[in-house]
């Protein structure tokens, strides 16, 4: 088991660890979540648009078939 332990490359975490900037990285999350906030609205609102948009026709499609006259005409 000690060999195994041997060959994991203490060092290089080490160095790599501290090179994490926290600032910057909780930066990068606040973003990151910002960002998938304002897609998702634009994807709901899309959706919302259209579903009101087809609602809207289809009335307007409705009253203009009871407008017709009686005799299909």
């Amino acid at each position: 088991m000690s060999t195994l332990l041997d060959r994991v490359p203490l060092e290089r975490i080490t160095t790599e660890a501290r090179e994490v900037h926290v600032g910057r990285t909780l930066a990068t999350l606040i973003a990151g979540l910002l960002y998938l906030v304002g897609w998702v609205a634009a994807r709901v609102f899309a959706v919302v648009w259209f579903g009101v948009a087809w609602s809207a026709t289809a009335v307007k499609v409705g009253w203009e078939e009871a407008r017709k006259p009686a005799g299909g005409g």
